[in-house]
Formats: C-alpha cells, sequence, structure tokens
C-alpha cells in the first residue's frame, strides 16, 4: 500500500513539477534558452492565442507596415476555424509554433490526450502551411511532465518568454502593454503578446496593437533587432 502510494506521489510530482517554470524570474535566471533569451541584442516578437479572423489580420497588417517578422503560437482549434488566415500569417514570412489544441491547462489533460492534440496541432498546421512547426509553448506558459514528453517525440522544441505585457487584463492600455513589455527586454530576449482575445472575450487586443509601434520603436531605439524566434534563438 505504502508502496503504491509512494509511486503516485511521484507520478504526481512528474507532472506537476515542470509547471514552476512559469515563474519568469527564476527562469530567467536559471533556464535562459525556455525563456527565450538567445542571440544577444536579438528579440523574438511572438503572439499567443491566435489565429482570430476579428484581430489577427490587423496585427499582420501592422506588422508588415514596421517590416517585422514574428513568431504566432496558434490554437488548433482556431486554426482549423481559420485555416486561409492560418496559410497567411505563413505566407506572410511569419513562423507558426504549437499553443496546444485549445486553451485548458495542460495539467487538468490525460498524458494521452495530450498527445493527442499537440500531434494533431503540429499536424494540421504542416499540413495547412507545409511547413512543420518547431516550438511549442503551453496554455498560460503551464507545462506538463506530459506535455514535454510528448513535445520531445513531436520534434517539439518548448519555450516560453521573457517578458510580456499583460495584455490579456481587463482595462490595460497601449502605455501599460508597452511600459510593461519593455520593463524586462533588457538586451535580448522574447516578447509575449497575444493577437487574440478568444480566450477571454474582452477587446484586449486593441491596447496590444496600439502598444505595438511603440515596442518596435523602442526597442530600435535600442539597437535591438525584432524577428522569429527560429532567428533569434538559435
Amino acid at each position: 500500500m505504502k508502496a503504491t502510494i509512494g509511486l503516485a506521489a511521484l507520478a504526481a510530482a512528474g507532472h506537476l513539477a515542470p509547471a514552476a517554470a512559469f515563474l519568469p524570474g527564476p527562469r530567467r535566471t536559471f533556464l535562459p534558452r525556455l525563456a527565450g533569451i538567445g542571440v544577444p541584442g536579438q528579440v523574438a516578437l511572438t503572439f499567443d492565442d491566435g489565429p482570430s479572423p476579428t484581430s489577427t489580420p490587423q496585427f499582420l497588417r501592422a506588422l508588415d507596415r514596421h517590416g517585422v517578422r514574428a513568431t504566432f503560437f496558434l490554437l488548433g482549434a482556431q486554426a482549423l476555424r481559420a485555416p486561409k488566415l492560418t496559410r497567411a500569417i505563413a505566407e506572410g514570412g511569419h513562423e507558426i509554433g504549437v499553443h496546444g489544441w485549445d486553451h485548458r491547462c495542460l495539467l487538468r489533460k490525460t498524458p494521452g490526450r495530450t498527445h493527442r492534440e499537440l500531434l494533431g496541432a503540429r499536424d494540421l498546421i504542416e499540413t495547412l502551411t507545409g511547413v512543420r512547426p518547431r516550438w511549442f509553448r503551453p496554455p498560460y506558459g503551464v507545462f506538463s511532465g506530459a506535455s514535454l514528453l510528448s513535445a520531445k517525440r513531436l520534434g517539439l522544441t518548448p519555450v516560453l518568454w521573457s517578458t510580456w505585457g499583460f495584455d490579456w487584463t481587463e482595462g490595460c492600455t497601449a502605455a501599460s502593454v508597452h511600459r510593461k513589455v519593455m520593463r524586462n527586454v533588457g538586451d535580448g530576449g522574447t516578447i509575449l503578446l497575444h493577437d487574440s482575445d478568444v480566450t477571454t472575450g474582452n477587446g484586449a487586443w486593441r491596447a496590444t496593437l496600439g502598444a505595438l509601434p511603440s515596442i518596435v520603436g523602442d526597442c530600435r531605439a535600442r539597437g535591438l533587432h525584432l524577428d522569429r524566434l527560429g532567428t533569434t534563438l538559435l
């Protein structure tokens, strides 16, 4: 009986332990690559939770105006609903990563379901764009043990971020998103923003869109080059 309980405890610990990587400060210090810190002077601009027909096209147009290419972490369910938009992201020179199938926390999913959904999202994106995704970022930035094992089997590299704009929150503004992002940009890393409010429905993406020109301008003023993860995290 004690052995069974011990094994169950070990299994639970293995499932939950990777979630600790969510903490941004320790991650930047002890797991810099997982935080998306790579080539000095290079900043990866990344967007989560899309694609959304309402908002994502506006981000694509804004990025094109500024001459910036980014990495979009897509939800499989959203890509399935918007296949043409998914292709448009890739055709615009942007990189696409896997954000899971839906936005449910992976700690609440079985290993089998986790693997099926990551496989489904990866293969759907490849079918739509002709390019197999390289990166994996979980919903909420919370890994499970099963998700890391599945990512390895599927050839997906886990990556989170080093700075973010808190741009999913009610009441955020372009100024607040800009301020929070620039606080921890340093001399390179990975910015997390959202091009969609499919998980909140609060329209916060408008603040992100408004902040984008200032973020791009400030990074360039500091001599930082904005690009995709595939370029910045070699």
